[in-house]
């Protein structure tokens, strides 16, 4: 075997593809904390050290939007942990 050859990697069950996807969905949920963090300091330093109302409602409702979607994302977390739970005690 030369060098260059790649080692093939044997292919993933269903379940180690399924944990993939689930830790790609937890990544998503910290860094849309992350995001509603960002906005909260943008809205307050908008509103209350800027004074600028306009852009502060808009930011508002972004951040509606952003805790809407990590609600979500969590929902689907759970659902979704449930589901490997039960993935792994079939196998």
């Amino acid at each position: 075997m030369s060098e260059n050859t790649p080692v093939e990697q044997p292919e993933k069950t269903p379940l180690e593809k399924s944990r993939d996807i689930f830790s790609q969905i937890k990544e998503m949920q910290h860094y849309s904390i992350s995001n509603i963090e960002k906005l909260t300091g943008f809205y307050l330093e908008l509103e209350d050290e800027l004074k600028q109302k306009k852009i502060a409602a808009k930011i508002e409702e972004l951040l509606d939007k952003q805790h809407s979607f990590n609600d979500c994302l969590g929902e689907v977390i759970s659902s979704y942990e449930n589901e490997l739970n039960q993935m792994e005690e079939q196998s």
